[in-house]
Protein backbone atom coordinates (compact mmCIF):
# COMPACT_ATOMS: atom_id res chain seq x y z
CA UNK A 1 0.00 0.00 0.00
CA UNK A 2 1.33 3.53 -0.80
CA UNK A 3 0.42 6.16 2.28
CA UNK A 4 2.09 9.49 2.86
CA UNK A 5 2.28 13.04 0.97
CA UNK A 6 5.46 14.18 -0.21
CA UNK A 7 6.81 17.53 -1.21
CA UNK A 8 8.94 17.22 -4.67
CA UNK A 9 10.38 19.36 -7.24
CA UNK A 10 10.32 18.85 -11.16
CA UNK A 11 14.38 19.35 -12.53
CA UNK A 12 14.95 20.53 -15.30
CA UNK A 13 14.81 17.85 -17.64
CA UNK A 14 11.25 16.73 -16.42
CA UNK A 15 12.65 14.21 -13.73
CA UNK A 16 11.21 13.52 -10.48
CA UNK A 17 12.76 11.94 -7.52
CA UNK A 18 10.10 9.14 -6.00
CA UNK A 19 9.62 9.42 -2.45
CA UNK A 20 12.38 7.19 -0.21
CA UNK A 21 9.55 5.07 0.65
CA UNK A 22 8.05 4.35 -2.49
CA UNK A 23 11.43 3.77 -4.23
CA UNK A 24 11.35 -0.42 -3.17
CA UNK A 25 8.37 -1.24 -4.41
CA UNK A 26 9.03 0.62 -7.79
CA UNK A 27 12.23 -0.33 -7.86
CA UNK A 28 11.67 -2.60 -11.05
CA UNK A 29 9.82 -0.41 -13.10
CA UNK A 30 6.40 0.93 -13.12
CA UNK A 31 3.43 2.05 -15.23
CA UNK A 32 2.77 6.01 -15.37
CA UNK A 33 -0.66 7.38 -16.89
CA UNK A 34 -3.45 9.95 -16.66
CA UNK A 35 -5.26 9.99 -13.70
CA UNK A 36 -8.68 11.22 -12.85
CA UNK A 37 -9.02 15.02 -11.58
CA UNK A 38 -6.32 15.77 -13.52
CA UNK A 39 -3.23 14.00 -11.59
CA UNK A 40 -0.79 10.84 -13.10
CA UNK A 41 -1.36 7.84 -11.14
CA UNK A 42 1.98 5.82 -11.18
CA UNK A 43 1.26 1.39 -10.79
CA UNK A 44 3.75 -1.17 -9.98
CA UNK A 45 3.41 -3.79 -12.65
CA UNK A 46 1.06 -6.40 -11.25
CA UNK A 47 -1.25 -3.79 -9.96
CA UNK A 48 -1.51 -1.54 -13.85
CA UNK A 49 -1.78 -5.34 -15.52
CA UNK A 50 -4.86 -6.42 -12.90
CA UNK A 51 -6.64 -2.81 -13.31
CA UNK A 52 -5.93 -2.82 -17.20
CA UNK A 53 -7.60 -6.37 -17.14
CA UNK A 54 -10.54 -5.01 -15.11
CA UNK A 55 -11.30 -2.52 -17.68
CA UNK A 56 -10.84 -4.56 -20.86
CA UNK A 57 -13.15 -6.68 -18.85
CA UNK A 58 -16.05 -3.89 -17.88
CA UNK A 59 -15.42 -2.74 -21.68
CA UNK A 60 -16.46 -6.18 -23.03
CA UNK A 61 -19.41 -5.81 -20.89
CA UNK A 62 -20.57 -2.46 -21.61
CA UNK A 63 -19.71 -0.93 -18.27
CA UNK A 64 -17.05 1.32 -19.78
CA UNK A 65 -16.76 2.71 -23.07
CA UNK A 66 -13.93 1.75 -25.59
CA UNK A 67 -12.40 4.65 -26.38
CA UNK A 68 -11.81 5.04 -22.50
CA UNK A 69 -9.92 1.82 -22.25
CA UNK A 70 -8.05 3.22 -25.58
CA UNK A 71 -6.69 6.25 -23.73
CA UNK A 72 -6.01 4.76 -20.94
CA UNK A 73 -3.68 2.63 -22.60
CA UNK A 74 -2.45 4.69 -25.61
CA UNK A 75 -1.60 7.66 -22.74
CA UNK A 76 0.24 5.11 -20.38
CA UNK A 77 4.10 5.00 -20.07
CA UNK A 78 6.65 2.37 -19.12
CA UNK A 79 8.64 4.35 -16.62
CA UNK A 80 11.56 3.10 -14.05
CA UNK A 81 13.76 4.56 -11.58
CA UNK A 82 17.27 5.44 -12.10
CA UNK A 83 19.84 5.68 -9.62
CA UNK A 84 19.09 8.55 -7.85
CA UNK A 85 15.21 7.44 -7.49
CA UNK A 86 14.45 9.46 -10.21
CA UNK A 87 11.72 9.13 -13.27
CA UNK A 88 11.45 10.87 -16.06
CA UNK A 89 7.46 11.85 -16.76
CA UNK A 90 6.64 12.26 -20.23
CA UNK A 91 5.60 15.70 -21.96
CA UNK A 92 2.20 15.18 -22.90
CA UNK A 93 1.91 13.58 -19.32
CA UNK A 94 3.22 17.43 -17.80
CA UNK A 95 1.03 18.85 -19.72
CA UNK A 96 -1.71 16.98 -19.22
CA UNK A 97 -1.06 17.16 -15.14
CA UNK A 98 0.09 21.05 -15.41
CA UNK A 99 3.22 19.43 -13.80
CA UNK A 100 5.97 22.72 -14.09
CA UNK A 101 7.92 22.54 -10.97
CA UNK A 102 6.25 21.92 -7.38
CA UNK A 103 4.86 18.57 -7.27
CA UNK A 104 2.84 17.04 -4.75
CA UNK A 105 3.63 12.93 -4.06
CA UNK A 106 0.53 11.57 -2.26
CA UNK A 107 -0.11 7.45 -2.05
CA UNK A 108 -2.97 6.50 -2.76
CA UNK A 109 -3.48 2.95 -1.74
CA UNK A 110 -2.87 1.14 -4.85
CA UNK A 111 -0.93 3.59 -6.67
CA UNK A 112 0.90 6.65 -6.23
CA UNK A 113 -0.60 9.71 -7.30
CA UNK A 114 1.38 12.78 -9.27
CA UNK A 115 -0.33 16.31 -8.71
CA UNK A 116 0.68 19.73 -9.32
CA UNK A 117 1.32 21.25 -5.67
CA UNK A 118 -1.55 24.11 -6.08
CA UNK A 119 -4.16 21.56 -7.34
CA UNK A 120 -3.42 19.30 -4.54
CA UNK A 121 -3.41 21.88 -1.93
CA UNK A 122 -7.58 22.46 -2.95
CA UNK A 123 -8.24 18.62 -3.34
CA UNK A 124 -6.42 17.98 -0.29
CA UNK A 125 -8.53 21.03 1.63
CA UNK A 126 -11.75 19.67 -0.17
CA UNK A 127 -10.98 16.23 0.88
CA UNK A 128 -10.39 17.24 4.42
CA UNK A 129 -13.68 19.21 4.67
CA UNK A 130 -15.39 15.69 3.54
CA UNK A 131 -13.74 13.92 5.80
CA UNK A 132 -14.64 16.36 8.80
CA UNK A 133 -18.18 15.97 8.25
CA UNK A 134 -21.01 17.94 9.83
CA UNK A 135 -20.79 15.49 12.57
CA UNK A 136 -17.25 14.81 13.56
Amino acid sequence: MFVGQFEHQLDEKGRLVLPASFRERLAAGGYLAQGLDRCLALWTPDTYEQEAHEMVERAKRGEVDRYAVRALAANTFEVKPDSQGRIAIPGTLRQYAGLVKEVSVIGAFASVELWDRALWNQVNTAGGALLAGPNR
